[in-house]
């Protein structure tokens, strides 16, 4: 009787579980936001915090098996007195950005808020500032859309299950794991960065990863039960606008409102990261503009501006936002090589911006030679790689007009059989980053 009796428990458990996942309905208001972030295509993701102090990337602890006692007196060495979120948020602004993603708390469970629940954070560092604060005002005042990157693991707590966990195993814990007191501080947190900081357009969740057997497990088969309906609806209770993504390499889950993928354009999966299918949600891709996403004083591999404005582009031609990472230093600059570049993808979106914007995914797949975006009766192919004066595409669509969109000098074209158009393209038309022909249905 008494086994009966506990697996009636366990399956009333699963019952409530199931019934959470079948009866999330966003609101309304949800939705909107969904359509507007959808619209945006562009934002800067900012890996930063205490780990910058020693230039070797974010992954620095877990990687040099940095202990806790030893790692903790990086708080008294962080101090960025160059940090202006202004300047900051205009980089962001000028260069096309519509949105700023911001650590909060990455895996080495440095706060860069002020925090009520953890004394290991910046108010605790010779700055004392709330960078998360600053930089969201910053961005209400700028009209630019606020989004908070938000750990799930912890290289540092005791609390976090780091036994089951993969990463982490090096930093000295002892102390038994207790993840009913770890989901109660990650409540905490987020409650606190819901309702201290202004409107939150999106909750970026990385770290699920930590509980599977493997990268490549595309189940939901975690060592630990996230309680990810319970994080989630307070989430949506808090903000109901706020969009949540997890980084998890799996299709959404329940309750959440857009799906990302890591270092990989949607369906791609060049880095063996990011091999889930494609599901309904607005989607977003993330990138680094050189190799390493937190400062790495040895990674000069910058991507060149005629890379990242292809990723742009690409990721437009999928239907999906881009989100370009930058890793700024431990003074608080960010590092002029980022901002050049960023300035060029900036100058390429006050002409281009419209045929990106508010677009979705062309009736082609990118292909080597570019990609389709469109928006409304306007189709824009981005030639990205076109060298011949002559294109082939086939539309699926009878071409009234056709024009370069720079400039509005027709091109000319001649209909084949079974659909397929070809192009004749101008030499002097061509953009080096990218030559961009309007069709009008």
């Amino acid at each position: 009787m008494k086994k009966v009796s506990v697996l009636s428990v366990l399956l009333t458990l699963l019952l409530v579980v199931n019934l959470f996942a079948q009866t999330y309905t966003p609101t309304a208001d949800n939705l909107k936001a969904r359509e507007e972030f959808d619209q945006a295509r562009f934002g800067m993701f900012i890996h930063w915090g205490a780990s910058s102090v020693l230039g070797d990337g974010e992954w620095v602890m877990n990687n040099k098996n940095i202990k806790v006692v030893d790692y903790h007196k990086l708080q008294r060495a962080f101090n960025p007195v160059d940090f202006d979120a202004k300047t900051w948020v205009s980089i962001a602004k000028n260069a096309g950005m519509k949105y700023i993603t911001l650590i909060t708390r990455h895996h080495d469970g440095f706060s860069n808020f002020h925090t009520k629940y953890s004394d290991w954070g910046i108010a605790n560092t010779p700055f004392k500032r709330d960078i998360v604060k600053e930089i969201a005002d910053e961005c209400h005042r700028q009209g630019i859309k606020i989004c908070l990157y938000y750990s799930l693991l912890d290289w540092y707590r005791n609390d976090y299950p780091y036994e089951t966990g993969k990463t982490g195993k090096g930093t000295g814990r002892t102390q038994k794991s207790d993840y009913a007191s770890y989901l109660q501080f990650m409540k905490n947190q987020l409650t606190e960065l819901l309702t201290n900081y202004g409107e939150i357009s999106t909750i970026w969740f990385d770290g699920h990863w930590d509980q599977l057997d493997n990268d490549h497990d595309k189940t939901l088969q975690s060592k630990i039960d996230w309680k990810y309906d319970e994080i989630y609806g307070l989430i949506h209770k808090l903000q109901p606008r706020c969009l949540i993504g997890n980084n998890h390499h799996l299709l959404p889950l329940p309750g959440e409102d857009f799906q990302m993928f890591e270092r990989d354009l949607p369906g791609e999966n060049k880095s063996g990261l990011s091999g889930q299918e494609i599901g309904r949600l607005p989607l977003e891709a993330c990138e680094t503009l050189n190799g390493a996403w937190g400062f790495n004083i040895k990674d000069n591999n910058y991507k060149s501006p005629k890379e990242l404005v292809d990723y742009l582009v690409r990721a437009a031609g999928y239907g999906s936002n881009f989100l370009l990472n930058v890793g700024p230093m431990p003074n608080g600059e960010i590092q002029p090589e980022f901002v050049e570049r960023l300035a060029k993808v900036g100058d390429f979106m006050k002409v281009y911006g419209e045929t990106i914007y508010g677009t979705k995914g062309g009736f082609v797949r990118p292909q080597e030679w570019g990609a389709v975006t469109e928006k409304g009766n306007k189709v824009y192919v981005h030639l990205l790689n076109q060298k011949e004066d002559k294109f082939l595409l086939k539309v699926p669509f009878a071409i009234k007009s056709a024009k370069y969109f720079k400039g509005g000098t027709a091109v000319k074209f001649q209909k084949l059989d079974n659909g397929f158009y070809v192009f004749d393209i101008n030499s002097a038309q061509r953009d080096s980053l990218d030559t961009v022909i309007e069709l009008e249905k």
